[in-house]
């Protein structure tokens, strides 16, 4: 048996990839193994407190193991900061608890026209390598009777940010709640965003950038689409 097949064969199931991609090869090129986000059984069994605990004593290790000294003054503390980070800020898109509430309003002005939240700022990890990736992402829709408040968007988009993520996956996951929210298909979501797995390591390329974007209902029409990205300053392309 060649290395290569030993290797895919000792994983997990759920682990081995077909066409025999290296794990290197599926983080570098940004490859989603599912739509939704990945996680196992019993994830919630533990509480916050818990789970800081738990990866405080495994960052710690991560931090002697890269050689560090941790009776610095400057170092004692990161294990407990960096695991309280993850788990309450960073993070906590992962626990359906964090989820925001939709409270949807009666569209009483009959407004029938597009309306858009452009420019919504995240900040997100890849899955990959658990670096930062972050930008604008820029949503719309086309009332079906209700309608929602602004900052509900904004907080839809922060809640799917805050978990590991691909971006493909968070346009995706958008997407889906603002339309089950909304009960409409009539949904647009544009992202754009900078990679850090791509500027700071790997190919190391700081100028570019990433778009990804989905049309529903009505936006799936090119005019709808093209008036949707006018009001961005985009071109229909995207």
């Amino acid at each position: 048996m060649k290395p290569k097949e030993t290797m895919l064969n000792t994983l997990p199931n759920k682990m081995r990839i077909e066409n025999f991609l290296e794990i290197d090869e599926i983080g570098n090129d940004h490859i989603s193994s599912a739509d939704e986000t990945p996680m196992k059984k019993g994830a919630f069994l533990l509480s916050e407190e818990e789970k800081i605990k738990k990866i405080e004593i495994y960052f710690k290790e991560i931090m002697e193991t890269l050689g560090l000294d941790l009776s610095d003054d400057s170092l004692s503390g990161t294990p407990h900061r960096v695991a309280k980070m993850y788990v309450k800020e960073i993070f906590n898109g992962l626990d359906p608890a964090n989820k925001p509430s939709v409270k949807l309003f009666a569209n009483k002005y009959q407004y029938k026209q597009m309306l858009v939240e452009r420019d919504i700022t995240f900040y997100s990890n890849c899955e990959h390598h658990f670096v930062p990736f972050f930008g604008k992402a820029h949503v719309a829709y086309i009332s079906n009777g209700k309608v929602i408040g602004l900052s509900k968007l904004n907080r839809i988009v922060n809640y799917y940010a805050k978990r590991p993520q691909v971006q493909e996956r968070l346009t995706m996951q958008i997407a889906k709640e603002l339309k089950d929210a909304l009960n409409t298909e009539d949904v647009a979501v544009v992202i754009e965003a900078k990679h850090l797995c791509v500027s700071s390591r790997g190919i190391k390329d700081d100028s570019s950038s990433t778009i990804s974007s989905f049309y529903g209902g009505k936006f799936s029409e090119e005019q709808k689409k093209s008036e949707f990205l006018n009001y961005l300053n985009l071109n229909s392309n995207y």
